[in-house]
Order: structure tokens, then sequence, then C-alpha cells
């Protein structure tokens, strides 16, 4: 039996094969920027889930606490709930509206866990945070000032 030599041939790449090869030098900067924005999007729902939980407990706290409070004396008291006064009312409906707000957000947050270079939907979370603080320091400013006005005409 013959043993028969292989031989190799070495073939030139074509210009269109070496275009393919080409580093990316755009592919190291976007692994270097979805392990930033992962990191940040982990610590925005670390936040959530923080801010979510504290609000629940306030709005918990707040709906089924009723306390008998002295006045003066031991004799007089009255009980104090959280419908005895419309702030407290408008502050139980208010947290509770956050609290959702935090909840329903929070699956885009993950999102944007999973999929950091997606911009979606971390400009949707960025649109309604902006929105919604704004929101509420127009309508504490509001209240502030008409209260103001109120108390000054008395």
């Amino acid at each position: 039996m013959e043993k028969r030599e292989a031989t190799t041939v070495e073939i030139a790449e074509t210009s269109r094969e070496r275009k393919g090869k080409a580093p990316l030098l755009g592919a190291v900067d976007n692994a270097k920027a979805a392990g930033y924005k992962r990191g940040v999007a982990i610590f925005d729902l670390i936040l959530r889930i923080s801010a979510a939980t504290a609000t629940l407990a306030a709005t918990i706290t707040m709906g089924t606490t009723e306390q008998t409070l002295p006045f003066f004396t031991q004799f007089f008291q009255f009980q104090a709930s959280y419908d005895d006064l419309p702030t407290f009312t408008f502050f139980v409906i208010a947290m509770s509206i956050v609290t959702g707000y935090l909840v329903l957000s929070v699956p885009f947050s993950i999102v944007s866990i999973a999929r950091p270079l997606v911009p979606g939907p971390r400009l949707l979370l960025i649109v309604c945070d902006t929105r919604g603080g704004c929101g509420g320091v127009r309508r504490g400013g509001a209240a502030h000032f008409h209260g103001g006005a109120l108390r000054s005409r008395s």
C-alpha cells in the first residue's frame, strides 16, 4: 500500500473576504456601554422596588390606623383616622396611585436590564418619571399657594 502525502494549497483572500473580517471597533464600545447601562438599570430596579415597598407600607399604615388620643385630659378623648381630614384622605389616595405606578413600571425596568441598548423602555421611564415628578411639584405648589391665600383672607 502506498502512502499518499496531502498537500495544502494556500489561497489568498479576496478583497471582499477581507472587508468582512475587519475589526469592529464599535462592538467593543457597545459591550462597555451595555455593561454600564445594565448597571444603571439594576440600580433603577432596586430603587423602584424600594420605593414601591415604602409607599405601600405608608398607604397601609395610614389607611388602617385608628387612634384614641387624649385632648387636655384623660376624660376628654377623640378618635382619629385618615378620613377625618381631607388632607389625609388625599394622602392615602395619592400614595395608592404612586404605588400602582411604581409596580407597573417595574417590568419596563426589567426590560431595560435584559436589553440595555434598546432605548425605548428607558426613554418611556424617563418621560413618565419626569412628568409625574413635575406634576407632583406643580400640585404641591398650587396647594401651598391656595392654602396660603385662604389663610390670609381669614
